[in-house]
């Protein structure tokens, strides 16, 4: 194999994973801001804080 052949496929692979670093990261931003969007609306539903507090119970 020659010199100019092998830094061809050497060029190739090393730019296979910067794409799949690329995708990977760009990735786990969209995970991460998915996140941040679910816990924002978990804190906008919470209940009332005194609520389910204390029981009422009658004998």
């Amino acid at each position: 194999m020659d010199i100019a052949a092998l830094s061809t496929q050497l060029a190739q692979v090393n730019m296979m994973q910067q794409v799949s670093l690329a995708v990977t990261s760009m990735a786990m931003d969209a995970q991460t801001e998915m996140t941040e969007q679910l816990v924002q609306s978990f804190e906008a539903s919470a209940p009332h804080p005194t609520l389910g507090q204390s029981i009422d119970i009658s004998v």
